[in-house]
This record gives C-alpha cells, sequence and structure tokens, in this order.
C-alpha cells in the first residue's frame, strides 16, 4: 500500500522536519483522515499513515468524503500509507528491519483519530495485534531510547521529555458511557497521560448526533479542533488564505 515498502528511520534522522505518524482504527470518523491530513500538508512536516484492517473499510472510494487510499498518497508531504500487511510483506530473516519498530523510531509524534472502543480497550490492554497497535506498545514510554532530533521545537516533545502519543477516541455514545470505557480513559488520561508526566494526550469525543443516529457523547472531537491541537505540537501556525494552495 505504502509508497515504498521499507522503512529505516535511520535514514530520516537529520532531515530537520517533524515527522507525524497518523493512524485511524475502526470508526466511521476515520472519513475525517483526509482533511486532516490535507490541512497538515501545507506545512513542512512528513507525514506517514497507518490503517487498521476496519479502517480501511471506510476508504474505499465510495464518495468524495471518502476516497481511495491510493488517492491520499497524491496528498503532498504524505510519504507512505500503511496496513497490516505490510508488516510482514516479506518473511523476516535476521538484522531485517521491524517495521512497527521503524515506524516508532521515524515517529516524533504519533496521532491516533479515531481511536475506536476496541482499540481504547487494546490499547490499556497492551495488546498488539495489529500495526496500529504493535506502534502502541513498543512506544518509547521512558525517552530512554528515541533522543529527540536535531532542529525540531522543544513543543514537540512532553515536559519531560518522552515523545506525545494524542489520542482521539470515537464509539457510539452507549460504548462512551460505558463503565468499562471510563476505566479505560482514566489510565489513558491520568495515568499515562502527560499532565501526570506519561505520553498520552487524550483529546476527549464531544456529543453530538453520531451517524449511526443516536445522538449523545462519544463523537470524535471536530477535525479542525484535532489539527489546532497537532500544530501546538508543532509550533506551527495555520497558514494564511493566500498562503493555502489552490486545488
Amino acid at each position: 500500500m505504502s509508497k515504498t515498502q521499507t522503512l529505516r528511520a535511520s535514514d530520516h534522522q537529520n532531515d530537520g522536519r517533524p515527522h507525524v505518524l497518523l493512524a485511524c482504527t475502526g470508526s466511521v470518523a476515520t472519513i475525517k483522515i483526509p482533511l486532516i491530513i490535507e490541512a497538515l500538508s501545507h506545512h513542512d512536516i512528513s507525514m506517514r499513515l497507518i490503517l487498521s484492517s476496519s479502517a480501511s473499510q471506510f476508504l474505499r472510494g465510495q464518495s468524495a468524503e471518502q476516497p481511495s487510499i491510493s488517492s491520499l498518497l497524491e496528498i503532498p508531504n504524505l510519504e507512505a500509507v500503511y496496513t497490516d500487511e505490510d508488516e510482514w510483506s516479506q518473511p523476516w530473516t535476521r538484522g531485517a528491519d521491524i517495521l512497527h519498530i521503524e515506524l516508532r523510531r521515524w515517529a516524533d509524534i504519533m496521532i491516533i483519530a479515531p481511536l475506536s472502543a476496541n482499540s481504547m480497550a487494546k490499547m490499556v490492554a497492551g495488546m498488539a495485534d495489529s500495526l496500529v497497535m504493535s506502534v502502541v506498545r513498543a512506544w518509547d514510554t521512558t525517552a530512554l531510547l528515541d533522543a529527540q532530533r536535531p532542529n525540531l521545537p522543544s513543543s514537540i516533545r512532553t515536559s519531560t521529555g518522552k515523545k506525545p502519543l494524542l489520542v482521539a477516541p470515537a464509539m457510539n455514545t452507549a460504548m462512551w458511557i460505558h463503565p468499562v470505557t471510563h476505566k479505560q480513559a482514566a489510565v489513558l488520561e491520568q495515568e499515562w497521560g502527560i499532565d501526570a508526566g506519561g505520553w498520552i494526550r487524550f483529546i476527549r469525543p464531544v456529543e453530538k448526533e453520531l451517524a449511526c443516529g443516536d445522538t449523545g457523547g462519544g463523537a470524535m472531537r471536530e477535525w479542525k479542533d484535532v489539527v489546532t491541537i497537532i500544530r501546538q505540537y508543532l509550533d506551527v501556525e495555520a497558514p494564511s488564505a493566500t498562503d493555502r494552495r489552490i486545488p
């Protein structure tokens, strides 16, 4: 699926561009990721995207807001799109690169938008049964493995020097208000949260009418708000109307 099937993080160590790793898990809010990528493409950054197997079903060219995955690669600064199949596309041999490790090393910041109820549960439980979850499980939660690369803004790291991992949950209202979700959110937001010295930025969902017809909490935060939060870490401002590329 990617432009290039191989990635070696060390090859990009000194490119001076922030590395933004985006990911989507199984929620209809996946249809907002093209808008997020397009908005970020106006900055001098390098982006890569991981789609879970369920998330990829929402981007099959069904409509203008659901473009094909291949068309996403036409957006400037999006270097590659990965799915689970890319992890072991070739039989592994000793000394060969492992994709989820290279993606973690490559990334300066990771954003999972949307984070589904199922993936939230897996994240808290420490499961690593997909490419997205493997990167999350291998994330440097200590700031001891991945030193900050040169010529990047200090804002891209947390106050304790960790690489931030942003999550924007999206799920049905009944899932969001379920007691187990409350416990999982507490782990991500409080125990592992940036304000507690951790690495997770928990972008709380909002109340609205959901795609399923229910009205209540659980909808992913407005995509423009997600972009604004990412820009804060990258220390960049939204481009003016005159700076934006004409489609």
